[in-house]
């Protein structure tokens, strides 16, 4: 399993219906999240302090499955999102 760093932004519109979809697509984003962490695909997340912002740190088979993961979510079509692939640093590594 490859790991990523994700971070997201989240473009719904500041608008009486961009709120409103908030309201509605709040509940199955946080599903879905929770059946991504079930799969051991979203091991950690955190917000950013101040902002709708968040990152999370994912572990997937490749940058597809990783793809395919984020694109299930609901949100997916209002998210700014970067992505960097992480590589296990030396002082990680564990003898044997």
């Amino acid at each position: 399993m490859n790991e990523f760093l994700v971070r997201q932004s989240n473009r719904l519109p500041a608008t009486p219906e961009g709120k409103e979809l908030r309201q509605r697509l709040q509940p199955l984003e946080r599903q879905r999240a929770q059946e991504l962490r079930d799969a051991g695909i979203l091991v950690r997340l955190w917000r950013v302090p101040g902002t709708r912002d968040s990152i999370g740190l994912y572990q997937a088979a490749d940058a597809t499955a990783l793809h395919e993961a984020l694109a299930s979510l609901p949100m997916f079509p209002w998210m700014e999102i970067s992505v960097e692939a992480l590589a296990t640093h030396p002082q990680e590594q564990r003898p044997g």
